[in-house]
């Protein structure tokens, strides 16, 4: 099983593109001026708010339109989710959402505001963030087979700290875990810096978590980078650290994707302005050099009805996940 294929398109700027842009921008232009929210699941700082602003940025530029962030946290972006579902179908709101929310959220709590495979109109991918498997500097393994050696040397000694249950930094560590045999108890924390903290301090082995979160850690060497949960290797401080695939763990990816999405029931020709302006916008070389910046590999949709079928198969693929995990509803 697959999670993610993160795969740059081609179609960026050729015929799927091309063919979208004179009369999508056409009707974009026409309305023009008009205020678009585009709704964040997370505080101003993170991650995904940082890609909703340089977002927001260059679509201003692009259709006329003026993009206001609305950050609305809590829990992992089910709140923000339950909002857009209530929302004006009228293009006036969007939200940056991200796979946690859509398709494991859904998951792991007896109710939620929302209903992924009902409530949304998908626009199209942006980009992956991607997750670094990183472990205290004092413990003794520098990639995954010494921690499989190790951890089988040492069973029930290794534990492991996630953002907490149900989150991709949880459930892909358990899917790490299981292909591997491993036994590696499981901590939880609120978020990934209480989670770091324990792992630089030495109170726990290893995390798992985004790129962007351990990079300053493991610049000042605080922690030991081992893989890298991408389909490809990283960029920077992580290019000599080997993907989960190059050290043997198949078919596993550790990443969160980011998707615009609109409430459903937004008028189609609305959703492919959007698409094409998306499209547009990501084709710029500045752009996807600044999501690189910000830790986003940008990942993009061929159209818009191929981003509804992925949202629908990756709800489907984590709610697999979820009940081989055990994991009990909240």
């Amino acid at each position: 099983m697959t999670f993610l294929h993160i795969n740059r398109r081609d179609a960026l700027l050729t015929g799927v593109s091309a063919a979208l842009l004179p009369s999508a921008f056409a009707q974009s232009t026409s309305a023009s001026g008009k205020v678009v929210k585009i709704i964040v699941g997370f505080p101003a700082g993170q991650a995904t708010d940082m890609v909703s602003r340089v977002l927001a940025d260059r679509l201003r530029a692009v259709t006329g339109d003026n993009y206001v962030i609305d950050n609305r946290p809590g829990a992992g972006g089910g709140i923000a989710l339950g909002q857009l579902a209530k929302s004006p179908a009228n293009g006036t709101v969007m939200m940056l959402a991200h796979m946690s929310a859509t398709s494991t959220t859904p998951h792991t709590y007896l109710k939620v505001p929302y209903d992924t495979l009902k409530d949304f109109d998908a626009v199209g991918l942006v980009g992956d963030l991607p997750f670094v498997l990183v472990v205290n500097a004092a413990l003794p393994v520098h990639n995954l087979k010494e921690l499989i050696q190790y951890a089988k040397a040492n069973p029930d000694k290794l534990n492991n700290a996630s953002s907490g249950n149900g989150t991709v930094s949880h459930l892909a560590m358990e899917e790490i875990k299981r292909k591997a045999g491993l036994k590696i108890t499981h901590i939880p924390y609120k978020g990934s810096v209480a989670g770091l903290t324990d792992v630089i301090a030495g109170n726990v082995s290893m995390a798992l978590e985004t790129a962007s979160a351990v990079r300053p850690h493991v610049e000042s060497g605080r922690l030991r980078a081992i893989a890298a949960g991408s389909a490809k290797r990283l960029g920077g401080i992580f290019a000599n650290v080997p993907t989960l695939a190059e050290q043997g763990i198949a078919d596993l990816t550790a990443v969160t994707w980011l998707m615009l999405l609109y409430p459903v029931g937004t008028p189609k020709a609305m959703v492919q302005s959007t698409y094409a302006a998306l499209m547009s916008v990501m084709g710029q070389t500045e752009v996807e050099q600044k999501m690189i910046s910000l830790g986003l590999q940008p990942r993009l949709s061929n159209s818009s009805d191929e981003a509804a079928a992925y949202l629908r198969s990756e709800y489907i693929t984590w709610g697999e996940i979820v009940k081989r995990s055990g994991l009990e509803k909240e």
